[in-house]
């Protein structure tokens, strides 16, 4: 399974070249800068800006970057006006994506946006019209070793009002309605709960299987596409591709 499998992608951005690392970096500090708007600098008050923290650590962010990513979002240095967007579209063999942005010129993603779906033969779509087929959730990935036992993450995940746990070979996963995001996140950290991913996620109500090896590869080709502009901050899709046909397409 790819495209849209989780796991897959955290363990693809923990894998991170130096070659990347910028871009990463990059990705982070929007984040962060948005995060300390939305909710003020102090980490211990934005459960949001916590779990960036604990990724920008994870990335080897310089110091100094996070620290002057938090002070643009708190208004202490000045810097450009950010603002979070999502396109959608389709891909070769009909798949859905949802392309998370942020960006100080829409006009310009737009357009980026655009020409990676139409040179990798996709298009964008109307807003609302692929969104339907995502569920725009939290979402956490807990791999078993960081929690006692199934049920008590369960019991600590839904009372903090969770709306599911799901378990896998890979580990667990929690899902959780936007608006308790912050409560869940925190929950799980007091009961000493690491998280391998803790993000508002689009994750596909239901999925495309994806049995050509060609089809496969253009797919990976648009992710990489994608992913590699500038303001693209996340990429989410709706493919489901068999180990045979993920390992063809990779060739």
């Amino acid at each position: 399974m790819a495209g849209h499998n989780k796991w897959s992608k955290v363990k693809r951005i923990k894998a991170v070249t130096d070659a990347r690392k910028g871009k990463v970096f990059s990705r982070l500090s929007r984040d962060i800068t948005l995060a300390a708007k939305a909710g003020g600098g102090d980490p211990d008050s934005n459960a949001r800006l916590r779990t960036l923290l604990l990724k920008a650590r994870d990335a080897n962010m310089p110091a100094d970057n996070v620290d002057r990513a938090i002070k643009k979002g708190t208004g202490e240095l000045p810097g450009v006006v950010f603002e979070e967007l999502a396109y959608e579209g389709y891909g070769p063999g009909g798949v859905a994506f949802i392309v998370k942005v942020t960006t100080d010129n829409k006009t310009r993603s737009a357009q980026e946006v655009r020409s990676a779906f139409s040179k990798l033969g996709g298009n964008l779509a109307q807003s609302g019209s692929v969104a339907f087929q995502f569920l725009h959730a939290g979402q956490f990935l807990i791999t078993k070793d960081q929690a006692a036992s199934e049920d008590q993450l369960m019991e600590v995940a839904l009372e903090a009002g969770a709306d599911d746990v799901i378990v896998s070979d890979e580990g667990y996963e929690v899902r959780c309605d936007l608006h308790d995001f912050d409560k869940v996140l925190h929950a799980l950290e007091t009961a000493g709960i690491k998280t391998e991913s803790a993000e508002i996620s689009y994750i596909p109500t239901s999925t495309i299987a994806v049995t050509d090896a060609q089809v496969a590869k253009t797919l990976l080709k648009l992710h990489d596409v994608l992913e590699d502009l500038d303001d693209v901050q996340a990429v989410f899709s709706n493919e489901e591709l068999d180990d045979a046909v993920s390992n063809a397409a990779h060739e």
